[in-house]
Parts: structure tokens; sequence; C-alpha cells
């Protein structure tokens, strides 16, 4: 009796039906094949994805010439003279059909057009991964000779990136006024260690002293036995033994002298740890060359002795180390500097004590808690960086470069002592990237471009002034968190 009217069926139905849905909805019943259209849908999104990536997926490039393997340094078979009249556009289209080969054009062209061939061929296949345009605002020329970078600094070269270049100074080093360039992207950086500058300039300057200088390589070797491998170990460390590997070591060097050898045992393995005095050189390639023939005497001593790695891990080369910050690697530089407690107030804008103890919570607990290794500092590697990439350092050995510990104190007078020590600083003036004509100005404004008078004077100068502009830019950082006091 109470369905009597029709808005009272009405109601009930439209009651009864939301029931129903909600039930169903709740249990998770569909009224539709949910499942068949997701499949469409992902099927849809498949192909399509598929088609993309198709488009996407080029085949293997070309190797270029490695040095350990001879046969890659063939020389190409088309003449120079076949390939000069055709246009840059065709000898691209000759480098995607495979008809030349990517590495061999600095073989057949001029060093500049071989880049400008390679940057059309290199924007085609950035195209077909929409990418197309990528380099236009990359930089190709003229301003870099790439006949100088060619077979030495970098292969498939298709332009350069230009860094800002800031100077900082002047510093008073050792007696003497030293600006520095600082290569860099990060803005306040060059500011900040200008103001360090200011300030150790204002007090005493910085005096810098070279504790080590030896550049290490560390060849992996294994024995048949525990028993041979400390035979070896042994052997090695005999006087007599140790100068007959000095002379074979130095015999591939006109400017190498083998300072020690370290022998490392672990079960059948020898880790020879080989310290060398490399002159004006970072001195790498001489280290390696050298190794190779204590290696070869070693194998006429020990006949079951195989080298399983020219570098062993132990030398330790761009790798965070403990045996670099015990032992040091390259040049180990310890800087000071007091900074009269006015200069303090005025060009820092802190007070001792506050910039004391900033060093000390910061830098010293800090880190301890974190459990660093050479990271006693407050950001050694920023300017570590900036330098080496302005003077043409290897930039990936700022790893172990960039090893520094900051001690500040306040003196009897109120004035405030700060000293850096790095053990592991690894630069030349020769060699590598500092043939290139920005960085050789660069080094010049330093005042240690290429050898030095003495063999290793230049280099240790370009170390000094990387522990200076260390210590100039953690100074003036550490006045900045101090003046937040």
């Amino acid at each position: 009796r109470h369905m009597n009217d029709s808005s009272s069926l009405f109601k009930f139905l439209f009651g009864w039906s939301f029931f129903l849905c909600y039930f169903f909805g709740f249990f998770g019943i569909s009224f539709v094949d949910a499942d068949e259209i997701m499949e469409g849908q992902n099927f849809e999104s498949s192909e399509r994805s598929t088609s993309s990536k198709s488009k996407a997926v080029h085949p293997p490039a070309e190797s270029t010439p490695v040095c350990t393997v001879p046969s890659s340094f063939e020389k190409p078979s088309l003449s120079k003279t076949d390939l000069q009249s055709k246009s840059n556009e065709e000898l691209s289209n000759m480098v995607l059909t495979g008809q030349i080969k990517d590495h061999q054009l600095e073989k057949l062209l001029d060093h500049h057009r071989a880049v400008d061939v390679r940057r059309l061929a290199f924007d085609s296949k950035l195209s077909s991964v929409g990418c197309g345009g990528a380099l236009t605002d990359l930089p190709s020329g003229p301003s870099l000779d790439y006949s100088r970078v060619f077979g030495a600094n970098c292969e498939i070269v298709v332009g350069y990136v230009p860094l800002p270049v800031g100077m900082v100074g002047p510093l008073t080093l050792n007696g003497q006024s030293v600006y520095i360039p600082m290569a860099t992207t990060e803005g306040c950086l060059v500011a900040s260690t200008n103001r360090g500058c200011k300030a150790i300039t204002q007090g005493s300057g910085a005096t810098s002293v070279i504790l080590r200088d030896g550049i290490t390589r560390a060849p992996c070797v294994r024995m048949n036995s525990a028993k041979e491998a400390a035979e070896l170990k042994l052997w090695c460390e005999m006087p007599a033994n140790f100068a007959t590997l000095k002379h074979a070591f130095e015999s591939t060097t006109g400017f190498g002298k083998l300072l020690s050898v370290e022998p490392t045992v672990a079960g059948k393995n020898v880790y020879l740890r080989l310290q060398c005095f490399a002159g004006d050189a970072m001195g790498m390639n001489m280290v390696s060359k050298g190794s190779l023939a204590v290696i070869d005497l070693l194998k006429s001593v020990f006949p079951t002795l195989v080298l399983v790695a020219l570098s062993g891990n132990m030398c330790t080369d761009k790798k965070a180390a403990a045996t670099n910050w015990i032992h040091g690697r390259g040049k180990s530089v310890v800087v000071e500097a007091i900074i009269p407690q006015h200069v303090v107030r005025t060009t820092l804008k802190t007070t001792v004590q506050a910039i004391v103890q900033t060093n000390i919570h910061k830098n010293l607990i800090g880190s301890a808690m974190a459990g660093a290794i050479g990271g006693f500092n407050a950001h050694a590697a920023n300017n570590v960086t900036a330098v080496f990439l302005a003077t043409g350092q290897d930039p990936a050995q700022n790893v172990e470069s960039s090893n520094c510990i900051t001690l500040l104190e306040e003196t009897e007078d109120g004035d405030l002592w700060i000293c850096c020590t790095m053990p592991s600083i690894e630069v030349g003036t020769v060699g590598g990237g500092t043939s290139l004509p920005a960085q050789s100005a660069c080094l010049k404004a330093i005042g240690c471009k290429g050898g030095g008078v003495n063999p290793g004077d230049n280099a240790k100068q370009l170390a000094h002034v990387v522990a200076a502009a260390t210590m100039a830019g953690g100074l003036s950082f550490f006045a900045g968190l101090g003046a937040e006091k």
C-alpha cells in the first residue's frame, strides 16, 4: 500500500538501483569488461612505444683507435685528393653511410673541416632521436686549434665548451704576489675566494711548503701461492734489489726517478706501489712506462709472476682512498697564514672566536661523524677543480687532489691562524691539457708555464697556488658561516 503512487515507486526503484551499483562496485564487479579496454589501451601504448623506440635505437658506433689495439690505427683507404672537392654535406653523408669512418676524418681532411663534417653527421643522428639542432649553440671554431687536440686531448671532436675564467688576487704567497685564474660556472666562488686572498694579503701572506713529491702507480701481480707472494715482497724491500728496480725504471725516462717501492700482500696478490718523481709533468704516463719495466725485471727473477693489471687500485688514482690521505700522492703541501683580528672584523665581517668554532664543529666534528676520508674542509674541491680546469689539469684527479684538512686557531695575540694540509695534489705544467692555448695562458698568468729552470719547480709552484687558493676560498666561506652567528 506504500507504493500506490508513482512518485514513491520511482524513489524506491532509484534507491534500489543505486544500492545495487554500490554493492557491485564495492566488491569489484564491473558492468563492462575493463580488462579488455585496458588491454586495448596497453596494446596501443605499447605499439606507440615500440614505434618510438625503434626510431631511437641506432647500431653500434665504429670503434675509435685504442692504444692497446694496434690494428685500430690502420690508415684510411680513401685518398685526401678524392675528398677535397666534395662538400661538407657530401662528406657527412659518406660518414653516415659508412664510406668514411668517423675517427679517420682528421687523417683525411683539415682538422677544422673534420670537426665541421662530424658536426653535420652527428646533427643528423641527433635529429633521428628527436634532438636535432642540439649542437647549434656548441662552439666549434675558430679559437681552438684542433690539430693540437687530435691525438692528444680528445677524440670524436664536435666542438668545445667555453667556461668563464675569473682571476683572483693579488695573493701574497711565499713572499711574492700571485694572481690565480679559476674556471667555473658557480657564482660567488671567485668573488668569495678573492675576499679570502685579500684578507691573507692584508695579514702575513701565505707560506707554503712541499712535504713530498712523487706520483704513484701500483701494479697488481699474482703468484702461485701466498708464500711466493711474501717472498716477492721481501725481495723488493732489500736495498740492493731496490737499486736494481730503480735502474730498470729509470731506463725508460729522462726525468723520472723511482723513489720507493711499497709492496702489499693480499693472499697470492702483491700490489707494488711505485712512487716516482716526475719533474714538471703530472707523471702518470711516465710512472706507467717505468712500472712495466719493473714488472719485466721481476718476471726474470720470479718466473711464475703474472701481471694482472698495471694499475691495481692501490695507486690510488681518481678514487677516494686512505692510502693517498696517509702516504700522499703527487705533491703533499702544507700552507698557512695569520690574519690580524682587525682584518677578520673589517674584511671577513666576523670574529676570530666565531670562525674558529665554526671550523671545529663543521669541518672537524661534522666530517668525523660523516666518516670522511680527507674531507675535513669546507669546499676544497671547488677551488681545486676551478684551478685545474683553468690550467689544463686532469679534472677527474680532483677526487684525491681535494684531500684537505683545514685547521684554525686563535693566537696568543688574538689573531687568526689558518692552515690547510693537502697530501695529494696531482698537477703538472707540461703534457696533457697544459699545451692548449687557453690553459697555457692561465699557467703563464701564474708564472709556471712549461718546464722550470730546475725540473719540477713549475709543477711545485702550481701545487703551492692550488693549496693557497683552497685556503683563501675556505677562509672566506668560514667567515660567511661565522657571520651568521
